[in-house]
């Protein structure tokens, strides 16, 4: 079992709080590099938030 597997396990049945997690863990990594990969960041948290079948923008079309 992969360790992603493993986590998927822990985080199933609590999106809301995977969610607050991903959010939080890119928050912290945009503010220690001042923003400069903020787009590489938000692009990491909604595939993380696919992953774990917790994104409510999946259905959004990209903004422009």
């Amino acid at each position: 079992m992969s360790v992603m597997d493993k986590i998927k396990g822990m985080l199933k049945g609590h999106p809301d709080q995977a969610n607050k997690g991903v959010d939080k863990t890119g928050d912290f990594v945009d503010e220690k590099t001042e923003g400069k990969y903020s787009g590489q960041v938000d692009s990491g948290q909604d595939k993380l938030k696919d992953q774990f079948g917790s994104n409510p923008d999946q259905d959004r079309p990209p903004q422009s």
